[in-house]
């Protein structure tokens, strides 16, 4: 299996890819194809495919923030079981990230993930697929060292329509097991930065960030 960089919504990996993802994640969290091209060429955000046999089985999207010392993930995508893709996935993910970690003469800070809260919705549809069932992918990337930061988070739909998602927990798994708590700032500066590409942010999202602004810590509770 070969862990492939996608930089080109005109690679025919990308567009593989992009129908894996529509098979699994709910329609607002897929980016429309043609809204992936500026994505795709930005150096600071890394896709990568998992191919077995020429066909796309797998997909993560992640990025490396320098000034801070964190990272993102953005989706794992697991679209055929027996594999063993999850690992597959995070061990490659977490090598290229120390490595740029490394060049900016760092150990690696942590990395942040939104994910899905089964137990406040459970209509969550991931195209039939067992291994991106919400209750499972919620249970393994507790297994992988991810903590649930303590406050309730929404996020802007990606359809840019002012709309905002819930039913998710903003994570952060920390390089340092025993770190109980990050800054409250540096989650104000990564998820607003994150999302300066929609324009059209969400009232209850603005509300949010407002409110932690006023905080000065944001403890990291079990997931």
């Amino acid at each position: 299996m070969d862990y492939i960089r996608i930089t080109s919504i005109e690679d025919p990996l990308f567009v593989k890819m992009h129908e894996l993802m529509k098979e699994v994640f709910p329609p607002e969290e897929v980016l429309e194809f043609e809204l992936w091209k500026e994505p795709l060429e930005d150096p600071s955000i890394r896709v990568f495919v998992a191919v077995h046999n020429g066909d796309v089985v797998g997909s993560t999207e992640y990025r490396y923030y320098p000034n801070w010392n964190i990272a993102m993930t953005d989706f794992t995508i697991i679209g055929r079981q027996g594999l063993s893709l999850g690992r597959f996935l995070a061990q490659n993910r977490l090598k290229d990230l120390t490595e740029l970690a490394k060049e900016n003469g760092k150990e690696l800070f942590g990395m942040f993930a939104e994910i899905y809260d089964p137990y406040q919705r459970g209509d969550f549809e991931f195209g039939g697929v067992k291994a991106m069932d919400p209750f499972v992918r919620r249970e393994v990337l507790s297994h992988l060292g991810y903590k649930k930061l303590d406050f309730t988070y929404v996020h802007p739909s990606w359809k840019n329509d002012g709309e905002a998602v819930a039913g998710l927990d903003l994570c952060f798994m920390p390089i340092d097991d025993q770190l109980e708590e990050i800054s409250s700032e540096l989650v104000v500066d990564f998820i607003t930065t994150y999302y300066s590409v929609l324009s059209n942010k969400p009232t209850q999202w603005v509300q949010m960030v407002e409110d932690l602004k006023k905080r000065e810590m944001i403890e990291l509770l079990p997931l």
